[in-house]
């Protein structure tokens, strides 16, 4: 039998990526459901290294179950997390100065758990609930259409990455022609540093 109320407290992990981090927030659930804290400044800030003192915007994508978003990175810090359902979340690190450059880290999300995604590391997932996947993201400065950014090809084999639904490369319910398009890995890895695509 379940004691109500059940508090779980605010930690966090590092991954093979330097600076993303792994976060589960507090949360508290009782009879009713559960509270969830998806940010407290004085936690987070004081917590984490290099996490934002605060967020400009947040984004709610709806996602269709074996859909993929992704891979992108921008010119800015991004919170994610999944407020519905479920997703596999994918980081890929393309930063010319990074000693974890061309590592791939997966994390499999869910509501209250969360990943912290540095400035130009890729951020993509799968949609992985059969009823779709609410993934929400805070960003540190505002998504701008000119923002500096590169992506890379969430087909690429090099990444060895397991999708947990099969990818059909020419299905646009389930990738977008832009994200088939992107370059490998390999490829964003030998651009010059600083030059975009």
């Amino acid at each position: 039998m379940t004691v109500f109320p059940q508090i779980d407290v605010f930690f966090f992990s590092s991954t093979e990526i330097d600076g993303l981090f792994v976060i589960s927030p507090r949360s508290v659930t009782d009879e009713r459901g559960e509270i969830r804290e998806l940010f407290r400044k004085s936690v987070f800030t004081e917590s984490i290294p290099g996490f934002p003192s605060s967020w400009a915007q947040v984004n709610l994508t709806r996602t269709k179950y074996g859909a993929v978003r992704g891979l992108h990175a921008e010119a800015m810090t991004k919170l994610v997390t999944v407020a519905y359902g479920g997703a596999f979340g994918v980081y890929v690190d393309v930063r010319p100065d990074s000693s974890s450059r061309g590592k791939v880290v997966t994390v499999d999300l869910r509501p209250g758990r969360q990943v912290l995604v540095p400035q130009g590391v890729c951020n993509g997932f799968q949609a992985t609930a059969e009823g779709g996947s609410e993934y929400l993201y805070f960003f540190d400065p505002e998504w701008q259409p000119t923002m500096a950014g590169t992506s890379v090809n969430t087909l690429d084999d090099e990444l060895d990455i397991q999708w947990p639904i099969p990818i059909d490369p020419d299905n646009r319910d389930q990738i977008s022609a832009k994200d088939a398009a992107a370059p490998t890995l390999a490829e964003v890895l030998a651009q010059v540093p600083g030059v975009d695509r």
